[in-house]
This record gives C-alpha cells, structure tokens and sequence, in this order.
C-alpha cells in the first residue's frame, strides 16, 4: 500500500516533499538572485555616500580621511545651495499644481459618465508615455512664445505636466476604495457637489492625496531634462547644476551634493511608506 504522502507516476512512487523542495529552492535562489541584482544597481550610489565624507580635492574610494569639508564648500557656495533652494521652491509650486489638477481631474474620471471619457482617461496620461526629450523641445518652444523660460513659475509647469499623471493615478487609486454611497447620501440630503467633494470624499482619500503631493514633489525635484531645456541662470536647478558640473568639471563637491539628494529622497519615501501603512491599517 503506497502512502498518501507519494505519488505514482509511470509506476513509480514519488514523495510530494520532493517537489515542495524543490519549489522552496527554486525560490530561495529566485530571491538571492533578486538580491543581487538590486545590491550591483543599488552599490554604486550608496559608494557615493562615503565619498562625500572624504574631503578631499578630488573623487576617491575609499576615503583616506573623514571631513565634512564638501559639505560646507556646498554651503559656501550660492552657486551650489541657491540651486538648491529653486529646486524645492520649484517642486512645491508643481507639487501643489498638480494637486490642484489631478485630484478634480481624478474625481471626474472616476464618478464621471460622460461620452469620451475613455479618451480623456488616455489623454491624463500621455505626459508618461511621450519620450521626456520630446516633451521637453515641446514645453521649450510653447513657453518661449509666452516668456515663462527661465521663470521659477515656467519650471513649476513643466514639471507639473509631468506629475499630473502620477496623481490622478495614485488619486483614481484612493477614490476606487472610497465609499461612493456616502456621496450619494450625502446628496439626497441636498448637500452640493462642492460640499460633498471636501466634506466627504477628500476626508477618505486623504491619505492618498498626500502620498501623491510627497511623490510629486520628489519628481519634480530630481528631474533634469524638462528642466535642463527652459532654466536659465537665475533658475538652475539643483540636478540641472549636477549635470552642468558633470559635464565641464567633475568637482567633488558633486558626491556631497549626491548624499543630501539621497537623504531627501530616502525621507520622501519612508513618507510615503508611512502614509500607506497608515492607510491601510486605517481601513483594516
């Protein structure tokens, strides 16, 4: 009598703990080999980190001495940080920009009947399909024609074009876990849509309107290329001054400068980790 724990196959009997093992290794090596190829893409820019705390006059690894000499030549220098300071004025205009579109335009998507309204659920997204290069030459020649390059205002709608789509996706996101009972309540009890809109829908996708305000703000702050073709000298960019330097002098400045895009990044991220978990246990 074979046990239940076999199975027969062409006459044999073959143990099912085999073939779990052999799932459980093909996992376990499944994810070392994940591991690893996000430590080889990961490493080069955690070796910047070191390096910035060298010192020195040029880029080495690993650091002979431990300084925080780049980082006050960073300070020292208006060049450096009044780029820096554009950067986040620039990411907070588009930041609330963005806001101010995407989450009416997500709204309007998901409650919504109206004849088109596939298309223009495809149109709030092309910002993200369309190459950023062509984006940029075509941003570049509409605001030449209206004089906003090289404006603090020009930058923030660009890059505003850019992170819409990330909003009313992360927005459309939230409202599809809203309870659209409560708005349809809230209007047989004759409250207007203004008031059912900020009294009851935002309160539910709050969390998600956040999340989509930090993440807006981190791309508009790391983007180069829309910026790189409509700033200007008085509205450089902190990544448009990275790129500049990269490509006339390799200053070791640039691996402090690097660390600090990194700790803001790291911050916005675990942000929005916290959002999310706060969410979802919300709704738990």
């Amino acid at each position: 009598m074979i046990d239940t724990a076999t199975r027969v196959t062409d006459g044999y009997a073959r143990p099912e703990t085999s073939h779990r093992d052999w799932r459980a290794t093909m996992r376990v090596l499944g994810a070392i080999g994940g591991w690893c190829g996000y430590l080889f893409l990961l490493l080069p820019s955690l070796v910047i980190v070191p390096i910035s705390f060298g010192g020195g006059t040029e880029l080495a690894f690993p650091p002979r001495t431990f300084s925080l000499a780049l980082f006050r030549q960073f300070l020292a220098d208006p060049a450096w940080w009044g780029a820096c300071v554009t950067s986040v004025m620039v990411a907070l205009l588009a930041s609330a920009i963005s806001i101010c579109v995407g989450v009416p335009g997500a709204y309007a998507l998901a409650r919504g009947r109206f004849p088109g309204k596939r298309v223009l659920e495809t149109v709030a997204i092309t910002p993200m399909l369309v190459p950023v290069v062509v984006l940029g030459l075509g941003i570049y020649k509409q605001f030449s024609m209206l004089a906003l390059v090289n404006t603090v205002w020009g930058l923030a709608l660009a890059h505003a074009v850019l992170v819409v789509p990330f909003v009313v996706i992360a927005v459309g996101s939230g409202l599809r876990h809203a309870d659209a009972s409560l708005e349809a309540v809230a209007l047989v009890m004759g409250a207007s849509r203004v008031r059912i809109f900020f009294q009851v829908v935002l309160p539910q996708i709050r969390a998600s309107v956040a999340v989509s305000m930090l993440f807006a703000f981190l791309l508009s702050f790391d983007e180069v290329v829309v910026a790189y073709f409509i700033s200007g000298p008085q509205t450089t960019t902190l990544p448009v001054k990275m790129y500049s330097a990269i490509r006339w002098e390799v200053s070791p400045v640039l691996a402090a400068v690097s660390t600090l895009l990194t700790l803001i990044s790291l911050v916005v991220c675990l942000g929005i980790m916290a959002l999310q978990r706060r969410d979802a246990s919300a709704e738990h």
